[in-house]
């Protein structure tokens, strides 16, 4: 969308800039660049074989980091053009946003935040920050990627006070309790909105729930029974993807209309105003509750059930004995992660595993604890 068009509350071009001056960029947005920088990276290659919930070996078509992430970009785009907020930006937030995810999904950063209990933790935000600041190399003049300010805030969704007093200005909202872009609000809840349904999706895919589990969630259900009344001869695989495409397109509805709401009620007058507000990108209070019976479903059938539980037990283990095995002895890791001071270790083997797929960690963890794997 042309700058012209663009709210007067929305992020136009960076007003904080990058923590190392560069020229300005010809022929694209600054935005639009750290899209780019983002999507040549390696970290963001490496998404192809992270998991969402399973692992990646265990079949083709279920999603990984990688196709979530374009998924929540294209959610954020279709909301920012609604709201007339700036969709480059809402982009490069939602295909950045889980770089620093672990391998094995949810239970591979339980285990490695246990791991870090005694060096500083470990938050997947966070981790996504540092990927983008520090970890990247491939620019001469600098480390990472040297993104700009409101691409950082938005990256960075949470963060814990302690770690937020480390961080300057990217973390001052957290100590000050002020709010971000609404460009990173709605790459928030686009990134919700894509795992809520598709993980509603891979499930009914797996069979680890079906459609008469999901007709007990009321969202679901309304969709499901509409899809059913209009097609009645429809087969149960294009069924789902009616269903689920219906829900999501609720979800965004309902959002877009709420928030304008919001907006009218707070009339923000530009970015600064929106950042003195209240989270103002939000569902109602009815679509609110029905998503929230939806993640709370999701949460007991399926991330609780007992195949996934199995998978997580196994990437605890896994990624609990990688972490001590290089904090015995650090000149099992690559040169690049063993640091020469001491103190930077647990930091170090914490990056090294952090980067890691599902198949190269377990690669890695057969390659050191099975004889004959080198």
């Amino acid at each position: 969308m042309s700058e012209q068009l663009l709210a007067t509350y929305a992020a136009k071009e960076s007003l904080l800039g990058r923590n190392f001056e560069e020229e300005k960029p010809q022929g694209r947005s600054d935005f639009q660049r750290d899209r780019d920088r983002i999507i040549h990276s390696g970290a963001f290659r490496r998404l192809e074989y992270k998991t969402q919930v399973f692992v990646n070996h265990e079949g083709d078509l279920f999603r990984t980091r990688l196709t979530h992430s374009i998924e929540v970009a294209q959610i954020g785009r279709s909301i920012a053009r609604r709201l007339r907020l700036n969709e480059d930006l809402v982009e490069a937030i939602s295909l950045a946003h889980d770089l620093g995810h672990t391998p094995f999904g949810h239970a591979g950063q339980d285990a490695l935040n246990t791991c870090m209990q005694e060096h500083g933790g470990f938050e997947h935000n966070l981790q996504s920050l540092r990927v983008v600041d520090l970890l990247e190399e491939r620019y001469a003049a600098f480390e990472g990627l040297n993104l700009c300010f409101e691409t950082r805030e938005g990256i960075l969704k949470h963060c814990s006070l302690e770690n937020a007093k480390k961080l300057g200005a990217v973390g001052e909202r957290f100590i000050l309790g002020r709010s971000p872009s609404l460009e990173a609000q709605v790459a928030n809840l686009a990134d919700e909105i894509a795992y809520n349904n598709h993980d509603v999706d891979d499930g009914l895919r797996s069979g680890l729930i079906t459609l008469e589990h999901m007709s007990s969630v009321r969202l679901f259900a309304q969709h499901l029974d509409a899809v059913r009344a209009t097609y009645p001869q429809l087969a149960d695989r294009r069924v789902v993807h009616e269903t689920v495409r219906r829900m999501i397109n609720a979800l965004v509805t309902d959002l877009v209309a709420q928030t304008k709401s919001n907006i009218q009620r707070y009339s923000p007058r530009d970015i600064e105003d929106i950042r003195q507000a209240p989270s103002l990108v939000s569902f109602s209070a009815e679509m609110h509750e029905l998503n929230r019976e939806l993640k709370q479903f999701l949460r007991t059938q399926m991330y609780r059930h007992y195949k996934v539980m199995r998978m997580s037990a196994k990437a605890h283990r896994i990624i609990n004995e990688l972490f001590q095995a290089f904090m015995a002895d650090p000149r099992m890791l690559p040169p690049q992660f063993n640091p020469d001071i001491e103190s930077e270790r647990a930091r170090s083997v914490s990056d090294y595993i952090a980067g890691m797929t599902d198949r190269y960690a377990i690669g890695e963890h057969r390659r050191l604890f099975f004889v004959g794997d080198v």
